[in-house]
């Protein structure tokens, strides 16, 4: 068997248990929701302990819960019995996760959790388990064969309890209102924290180097205005000066190969009406989300009374470490 071909029986087997884990989800996936969202209400946080490759996914868990508002820790089972265990509070929630359910570290630590008053949520793929009979709440996570060529090496297994962690994760984050600038508050630093905490206007070409024009200015004045300006296109605005329409060097090209008289029209008769704009007061990720859903290269920003008062070239972008 080639090695690429290897790959994708890998791909194969990995995605065919994530839809069986997906099929088997029932009403303790909510609960688990639930009990969660409580729990964090009451300003105690998740403690998520697992072993071996179960722990490596434990900490992405964790990790992801944070990230996205859920206060939570990292428990080591063999840690926790030498002393660990201090970081458990009354009416944690715990998430526990062993595949067979049988994992001896996390067996052994089940009994000192119960003494604390928490709650388990178990991740496992035996409802019939040790781990599953000490647990309020058991997510199975049962996938048909790993993708090992022996079905030992945890592979399939251990893509499902990402997966179900990252559903988890998310499905708190919007049971309890998480909004953007939260998420921002928590990523302050590299190319996320910049984009969601920066605002448009921060970032905006403006004054001298954002083309604004009349919509009764010719087209060969409006050119000069861009050539000043140095940008791609011109901001139309109305005698009131509302944003009317945008007009761009593409346009100009376009309207030339057929109309040489084009030169002499007013902008309003060769312009894009109702163009794609953004508040100033917006976040730069939101103008980045806009770049990569149309197919434009300049964003006209706008103020409350929809002037025109800047524009965000997406050639910008990379010096800003926006993308």
């Amino acid at each position: 068997m080639s090695h690429l071909r290897r790959a994708r029986e890998v791909f194969a087997i990995e995605l065919s248990a994530l839809r069986a884990v997906r099929d088997s989800l029932d009403a303790s996936f909510d609960a688990a929701v639930e009990a969660i969202v409580e729990t964090l209400a009451r300003r105690n946080k998740v403690v998520v302990a697992g072993i071996g490759k179960s722990g490596n996914i434990g900490r992405k868990i964790a990790a992801t819960l944070a990230s996205t508002g859920s206060t939570a820790v990292v428990l080591d089972p063999v840690d926790a019995l030498h002393g660990d265990l201090g970081l458990v509070q009354d009416a944690d929630l715990v998430i526990a996760l062993s595949y067979s359910g049988e994992s001896e570290e996390l067996v052994h630590l089940l009994p000192a959790l119960k003494r604390f008053g928490v709650r388990i949520v178990a991740l496992t793929g035996t409802a019939k388990s040790t781990l599953a009979r000490h647990a309020d709440v058991v997510i199975e996570c049962k996938v048909p064969r790993e993708a090992c060529s022996f079905n030992l090496a945890p592979t399939s297994s251990t893509t499902a309890m990402l997966v179900m962690g990252d559903a988890l994760a998310l499905a708190v984050m919007e049971a309890r209102g998480f909004r953007v600038k939260d998420y921002a508050k928590r990523h302050p630093s590299g190319a996320i924290g910049r984009a969601m905490l920066v605002t448009v206007g921060d970032i905006m070409r403006r004054g001298e180097r954002s083309a604004v024009a009349s919509e009764t200015v010719k087209v060969k004045d409006a050119l000069l205005v861009m050539t000043r300006a140095k940008s791609g296109s011109v901001s139309v605005i109305t005698r009131t000066g509302k944003l009317a329409g945008v007009f761009t060097d593409g346009d100009f090209r376009r309207l030339m190969a057929s109309d040489e008289a084009v030169l002499d029209l007013p902008l309003k008769l060769v312009m894009t009406r109702k163009p794609i704009c953004i508040r100033d007061t917006a976040l730069a990720v939101e103008a980045l989300r806009i770049f990569n859903e149309r197919n434009i290269d300049d964003l006209i920003v706008v103020n409350a009374k929809r002037e025109p008062v800047g524009l965000v070239d997406s050639q910008d972008l990379p010096k800003l470490k926006l993308m």
